[in-house]
């Protein structure tokens, strides 16, 4: 622990997010250059400067490096939204936990793009981000009528990152507030996104997410013609 933060990760986790980080790197930049179909394990692993038994221990299968790359941001999204101030509104507590995660992401949209490039050169890996990405939003809801007071009993944060065969009855017993808040929360981050990718020259990243959060609390007025 770092003195005076108490929660701050320790060198062992530091060293296991560096590691997780580098063997996804390594996956896009190699799927990117050589197509997804041809990397293998081995070749991820080297050039990552690992072992392919180390490989395993952070990812079940070889797509789940493609696929699953934000598990960890997720379920830290999760923590800090139960871990948020009482009085602070459920939007503004997923806006700061997805703010904290997101503040390197100028540092990495070169990586963010070879991602995006790679899922739609390989229809198998898209369809199982979706899937992926489906399951996160489900927890995320649930998280989220957990902090506001309508949490379910099917409500655990051991999650798996892919869909279970319980969904159905998580979905049930949900409802409508937590599902669409956590909708639009992770529809607002893509959006943020996409916005800013092409207008870098113009705009700070930070601007954009925090506008982003400031027109959903609004209640999305409409702007005026000049700013559409």
């Amino acid at each position: 622990m770092t003195e005076g933060n108490p929660a701050a990760p320790g060198l062992r986790e530091r060293k296991k997010k560096a590691t997780r980080a580098a063997l996804v790197a390594a996956a896009v930049r190699l799927a990117a250059e050589h197509g997804a179909e041809n990397v293998t394990v081995d070749a991820i692993s080297e050039a990552a400067g690992v072992s392919a038994r180390t490989f395993f221990n952070y990812f079940d299968a070889r797509d789940d490096v493609f696929v699953m790359i934000g598990a960890e941001s997720s379920a830290r999204v999760r923590q800090a939204v139960l871990a948020a101030p009482p009085d602070v509104p459920p939007l503004e507590a997923l806006r700061d936990a997805i703010a904290s995660e997101l503040a390197e992401i100028e540092q990495h949209q070169e990586l963010w793009r070879l991602h995006s490039e790679v899922l739609r050169r390989s229809p198998h890996l898209l369809a199982r981000s979706i899937g992926a990405h489906l399951a996160d939003e489900l927890a995320l809801a649930e998280t989220l009528a957990e902090r506001i007071g309508t949490g379910s009993p099917l409500f655990s944060e051991e999650r798996p990152d892919s869909a279970s065969p319980d969904d159905v009855r998580r979905r049930r017993a949900l409802g409508l507030y937590p599902r669409l808040l956590a909708a639009v929360g992770v529809t607002a981050v893509r959006v943020a996104v996409e916005h800013w990718c092409v207008r870098q020259d113009e705009v700070a990243f930070a601007d954009v997410f925090r506008e982003t959060f400031e027109q959903l609390a609004a209640g999305l007025p409409a702007p005026a013609p000049a700013d559409r």
